[in-house]
């Protein structure tokens, strides 16, 4: 099982601050998660954005970032200031 967390606008947009995937073998990096969620379509087209931040076990990572049973993962959007 991999936990994913959501946060700031994507958490709002979907309506939760988490999910449960089971893992198999096609979960193979987190860019494989983001895009099996964004596949359920409506809301979760949000994470078809590749310009955003991850993190896998509390550790920020790219998206070509291997992931695997047990593993927290979180998905954020950028942040810009001005």
């Amino acid at each position: 099982m991999i936990r994913v967390q959501f946060f700031a606008r994507y958490r709002e947009t979907l309506g939760c601050d988490q999910d449960r995937l089971e893992w198999h073998e096609g979960l193979r990096c987190m860019d494989d998660v983001r895009v099996s969620l964004a596949g359920r379509g409506g809301p979760w087209s949000v994470l078809d954005e590749r310009n955003l931040m991850c993190a896998r076990n509390d550790e920020l990572c790219s998206l070509d970032e291997p992931v695997a049973d047990g593993d927290v993962l979180a998905f954020f959007p950028t942040v810009t200031g001005g």
